[in-house]
C-alpha cells in the first residue's frame, strides 16, 4: 500500500515539474509562421499586330504560359514599326512599365519588321541602317531602365507559291539576329521556327491560323500550294522590297496595302492569328523562350 502511494505521488510531482510542463504544452491555435516575400517577375510585349491582341500571339502567351509570378503586359499594337512605334509615345509608355517597383526581374520581348518593311508610308525603315539602329537603342534604353531586353525575330506570313513558304521576312530577321549577337542580347527567333512549322504544314493546314475561313475561290487556290491574295481578287504585285531581298512571286499578296494601321480586322489573311493560331505560336515563343532565357524556366509554362 505505501509503495503504491508513493508511486502515484512520484508521478503527480513529475506531471508538475516545469520541464515536462514544457514539451507537453500545445501549440496556441493563433500562431502563424511568418509570410515569406513574393519574389514576382515581369514580361513586356512590345511589337506589332502579330504579338498584339486580337490578332498576334501574346495574348495567348500572356493567358496560358506564364504562372502567377510572372506578370505579363502586352503593349504592341497593330501597324507599328521599330520607328512610329517610338514616334507615337509607345516606347514611353513601355519605358514607364520598366520602371514599376518591387519586381526581381522585367523583361521586354521586342518584336518588329512587318511594318518596317517598304510600302507602309510613315511606317518604312531602312533595312540597312536605321531598322539595326532602332533595335540597338530600344536595347540600350531597356537595359538602362535596369530591365532586360529579348529581341524576338518577325512571325513568318504563310504566303506560298508552288508548294513552297514565301518568307519575305527573312532579311529583317537575320539584321534582328546580327543585332542580338552584337550587343549579347538574348533572342527568341520566331521567324525561324514559325517558318518551319508553316513550311511543314503546307498552305491549306497553316491557313487554319487565319482569324477566319478563307473565300471558296482563296482555300481552293491554297490547295493548289500557290496562295492568291486573301480578298479573292485576281493576282497583284507584290509590295516594293529592299534590296537583295527573296524575289516573291507576283501571286502574293500586297501585304503594304492589306496590312493598315490599327487593330487587325477579323477576316481571313496569310498574317494575323486565331485563336488556334495564337495558341500554336505563343507554344513556339514559350520552348524558345525558355532556352534563351533559362533564368525565366521556373515562371514559364510549357
Amino acid at each position: 500500500m505505501r509503495l503504491t502511494l508513493k508511486i502515484a505521488a512520484a508521478s503527480v510531482a513529475l506531471m508538475a515539474s516545469p520541464a515536462l510542463a514544457q514539451t507537453t504544452a500545445p501549440t496556441p491555435a493563433n500562431v502563424v509562421p511568418p509570410a515569406q516575400p513574393i519574389r514576382a517577375s515581369k514580361i513586356i510585349l512590345v511589337g506589332d499586330s502579330t504579338t498584339a491582341v486580337a490578332g498576334g500571339w501574346g495574348p495567348s502567351f500572356c493567358a496560358q504560359h506564364v504562372t502567377s509570378f510572372l506578370t505579363c503586359t502586352n503593349l504592341a499594337r497593330g501597324g507599328r514599326s521599330s520607328g512610329n512605334y517610338r514616334t507615337e509615345g509607345s516606347w514611353d509608355i513601355a519605358l514607364g512599365e520598366m520602371s514599376t517597383p518591387n519586381y526581381v526581374a522585367t523583361y521586354v520581348l521586342i518584336q518588329f519588321g512587318h511594318n518596317d518593311q517598304p510600302g507602309k508610308p510613315g511606317r518604312s525603315t531602312d533595312l540597312a541602317t536605321e531598322f539595326p539602329a532602332n533595335l540597338k537603342r530600344y536595347v540600350e534604353e531597356t537595359r538602362a531602365r535596369g530591365a532586360i531586353p529579348v529581341l524576338v525575330t518577325p512571325l513568318t506570313r504563310r504566303q506560298f507559291v508552288d508548294g513552297q513558304l514565301q518568307n519575305d521576312l527573312d532579311p529583317w530577321a537575320e539584321a534582328i539576329r546580327r543585332v542580338a549577337v552584337e550587343t549579347n542580347t538574348p533572342l527568341v527567333d520566331l521567324n525561324a521556327s514559325s517558318a518551319a512549322a508553316v513550311q511543314a504544314l503546307g498552305p491549306a493546314m497553316s491557313a487554319r491560323f487565319a482569324q477566319a475561313a478563307p473565300l471558296p475561290e482563296v482555300g481552293a487556290a491554297l490547295l493548289t500550294g500557290t496562295t492568291i491574295p486573301a480578298s479573292g481578287n485576281a493576282p497583284v504585285a507584290p509590295a516594293p522590297v529592299a534590296p537583295n531581298t527573296p524575289a516573291v512571286a507576283v501571286t502574293a499578296q500586297n501585304n503594304a496595302a492589306v496590312e493598315p494601321m490599327g487593330q487587325a480586322k477579323l477576316s481571313f489573311d496569310y498574317t494575323h492569328l486565331g485563336t488556334v493560331g495564337a495558341d500554336f505560336f505563343a507554344d513556339l515563343v514559350t520552348r524558345d523562350l525558355v532556352l534563351a532565357v533559362p533564368a525565366l524556366r521556373r515562371a514559364l509554362i510549357l
